[in-house]
């Protein structure tokens, strides 16, 4: 039996029972919401492990909702996977720079929502990098992996998960140019396939919070974390 909890929300109730349907055969515990404001609350009393949450609904919208969750501090760990249509390019990036941490397009297809959401629980579950190592100062930097806080200059900073192993993995070796495909498969396994604009929000993002230009953009490869 599984034990992780899911939160779906979505305004069309035939995509919230598809959803619930197809996730509740393999056993996850499932909670659901038709809008932003019954989604925060329900988030907070039930902490889900992950939140499938719709990018346009009427009122709060998915990336609105996802932003606020983010603020509350027991919801911040959480993987957020944002549903969109193929045409809404740019509600993806705003997704991403809310604090998402992945996108699935619509239609659905269950096996690829499955593989997806194991593999994003998974990684969650997997001990970080499988380093021994909990805390780790770079330049100036401070990353604590139990907590999950980020000092740079004295100043905590207020990273979402992605964000947060992404700097993570440059930082455990600064200097080393990790390519767009070590990242991938580190912060989001082998089987989840995404595209080139996630991982380029998740380093714009963390490029604006740590502003002294550290993390290089190595054409045609990857990216670096200079000391």
């Amino acid at each position: 039996m599984s034990e992780a909890k899911i939160l779906i929300v979505d305004d069309d109730p035939d995509i919230v029972e598809f959803i619930q349907y197809n996730l509740t055969k393999h056993d996850y515990n499932i909670a659901t919401a038709t809008n932003g404001l019954d989604a925060i609350e329900i988030a907070k009393k039930t902490k889900p492990d992950l939140i499938i949450l719709d990018v346009m609904m009427p009122g709060l919208d998915g990336v609105e909702t996802c932003h606020r969750m983010r603020s509350i501090e027991s919801l911040q760990q959480c993987i957020v996977v944002f549903l969109t249509a193929r045409s809404e390019e740019y509600s993806e990036i705003a997704g991403l720079e809310a604090g998402g941490d992945d996108y699935i397009h619509k239609p659905i297809s269950p096996r690829l929502l499955l593989a997806r959401i194991k593999s994003l629980l998974r990684r969650q579950s997997e001990n970080s990098f499988s380093s021994k190592v909990d805390v780790l100062e770079v330049g100036g930097i401070k990353i604590n992996k139990n907590t999950f806080t980020v000092e740079y200059k004295e100043t905590d900073l207020d990273l979402p998960k992605k964000e947060f192993d992404i700097l993570w993995l440059l930082a455990s070796k600064p200097g080393k140019v990790f390519t767009r495909k070590e990242i991938y498969r580190k912060i989001w396994g082998d089987d989840v396939i995404v595209g080139n604009r996630t991982i380029d929000v998740h380093v714009s993002k963390l490029r604006e919070k740590i502003l002294d230009n550290r993390i290089r953009t190595i054409k045609g490869i990857g990216y670096k974390l200079e000391i």
